[in-house]
């Protein structure tokens, strides 16, 4: 659980570096970059540990799996309220395959 929350907060952090500065397209590209790098600084702080921590419980494959599910849903709720995007059915169909790739990642484990 530990590994989860850590990779929780680490993509919080970097779904903001990589898209927050959308929001502020008038800022200046290199003050969007700078800031970008600093929260991503804050990303790996969370991303290391949870890598360390996780591995052998997970493998690296399964490691990276669930860093890209969590991805897509911190950046589901990303787009809807900070960007204020809709989410359409297309996007609630491709999650669901999404559950499928974790379901055929674990099946040894399920």
């Amino acid at each position: 659980m530990k590994t989860i929350l850590l990779l929780l907060c680490s993509n919080i952090f970097m779904t903001f570096a990589w898209y927050g500065h959308l929001k502020y397209r008038k800022a200046p590209l290199f003050a969007a970059i700078l800031v970008s790098w600093l929260i991503a600084f804050a990303e790996y702080c969370f991303q290391v540990p949870a890598n360390r921590i996780g591995y052998g419980q997970f493998s690296a494959f399964q490691l990276k799996i669930i860093q890209e599910v969590i991805t897509l849903c911190v950046f589901v709720v990303f787009a809807w309220w900070y960007l204020g995007e809709d989410i359409k059915w297309n996007h609630a169909v491709s999650f669901l395959f999404l559950v499928g790739a974790v379901t055929f990642a674990f099946w040894g484990k399920l």
